[in-house]
């Protein structure tokens, strides 16, 4: 993984927790810190397949979780603005990541996507928890995997996604 990512994987993992908490005690938090981390680890290797792609996401920088925010409920007129992570916050990244805590079939697919990336397959021995989570994980990430309370955020960027997952792949061999 490029060391580019890390901030973007990290500000939607937070971003994620602050609008979905866990459930129970600190168990419940580490356990849905894993899943939202791994479902941002996916979203953004997808949505940044190559060197260059995360190259310039350090040069340019993310949009910010500014409309997250809004559409969440999250926002505070004044309170978001002085947290500096909010700025690594890629939307795209977010509602992929949403998406694919919410629907166990398109995180498979997302997953299995991963070696077309200069991420690589080595990524998807990483995301057991989001492909298949156990009871506790599940329990733990109740409301970050429930598709009716996520839908706004995943629907924002799903149809991208879905079109990304089901595109054909490139055959470069000559007829």
């Amino acid at each position: 993984m490029h060391s580019e990512l890390s901030s973007v994987i990290a500000a939607a993992t937070r971003w994620l927790l602050s609008a979905y908490p866990a459930t129970g005690g600190a168990l419940s938090r580490a356990l849905a810190e894993a899943q939202a981390r791994q479902a941002a680890m996916v979203a953004a290797a997808l949505r940044h397949p190559t060197a260059v792609d995360a190259a310039l996401l350090g040069l340019l920088a993310p949009g910010g979780a500014d409309r997250l925010d809004r559409i969440a409920g999250a926002w505070i007129a004044g309170e978001n603005s002085g947290d500096g992570w909010r700025t690594w916050v890629d939307e795209v990244v977010v509602s992929w990541a949403a998406c694919l805590l919410s629907d166990p079939g398109l995180a498979a697919s997302a997953v299995t996507a991963l070696a077309a990336t200069e991420h690589g397959a080595a990524l998807a021995g990483d995301a057991l928890r989001l492909t298949d989570p156990g009871a506790h994980d599940r329990a733990a990430a109740a409301l970050l995997r429930h598709p009716d309370l996520v839908a706004p955020i995943a629907g924002l960027h799903r149809a991208e996604l879905t079109a990304l997952l089901a595109a054909e792949p490139l055959d470069s061999s000559p007829a």
